[in-house]
């Protein structure tokens, strides 16, 4: 955890601005969050024990921790952007339900391999990618 706000802090430094305690707080409740939480999401979960923290702080700092690489941005398609921490994280994929929103991460080997294959076949070297597979999760499925 300290070698994660020291590269906030270095970051905030590099571009000529202040750490200062709601940025702490924010990153804190960020990486506890344990899921992908929009602004809206996060500044909801703050405000109860920290009414001083205010949106557009919340919103700025997330923006901040995608520019550091902490955190990556991601829109599955509800028209927000929801954020993921990129600490200690390996590769994972995401299913999202269409219906409650909800987003399970997943990884499969076999996917992986065959995304290879298809890029050697077509002579591309891959950099990054990213799967979202979009549908119903079992519990909305159970309900149609």
């Amino acid at each position: 955890m300290q070698e994660v706000k020291k590269i906030f802090h270095d970051y905030l430094a590099q571009q000529g601005l202040k750490s200062t305690r709601q940025r702490e707080i924010i990153l804190d409740e960020f990486l506890r969050f344990g899921s992908h939480p929009s602004t809206e999401d996060l500044y909801l979960k703050l405000r109860k024990k920290h009414p001083q923290i205010g949106y557009a702080t919340v919103h700025r700092t997330l923006k901040l921790l995608a520019e550091c690489g902490l955190a990556e941005g991601h829109n599955f398609g509800d028209g927000q952007t929801r954020y993921e921490s990129c600490v200690d994280e390996k590769h994972h994929d995401h299913l999202v339900c269409t219906d409650c929103g909800a987003i399970l991460e997943f990884y499969d080997p076999r996917i992986e391999k065959l995304q290879d294959e298809v890029a050697r076949d077509h002579g591309f070297t891959i950099k990054n990618h990213r799967l979202e597979l979009y549908g119903l999760c079992s519990k909305c499925s159970q309900k149609k």
